[in-house]
């Protein structure tokens, strides 16, 4: 499985953490420890996601060939 780099700073009280080499995974936490729990979630459901679109994509061309 790939790696992804992620990236936190702190806005505030809050930390914001996003990895930019998969839009859309972004969050926030009121601590470091939970943008980071909250950001491995997100990485988690956007390529679970990805893979069920791929696999649905896939599947169309398979039947249109």
């Amino acid at each position: 499985m790939e790696r992804f780099m992620p990236a936190f700073q702190q806005e505030g009280k809050w930390w914001m953490g996003y990895v930019e080499e998969l839009p859309g995974a972004n969050t926030q936490g009121r601590t470091l420890k939970e943008a980071r729990e909250n950001l491995k979630e997100a990485v988690r459901l956007i390529i679970s996601a990805n893979r069920k679109l791929a696999r649905r994509q896939t599947k169309r061309f398979a039947s249109n060939g």
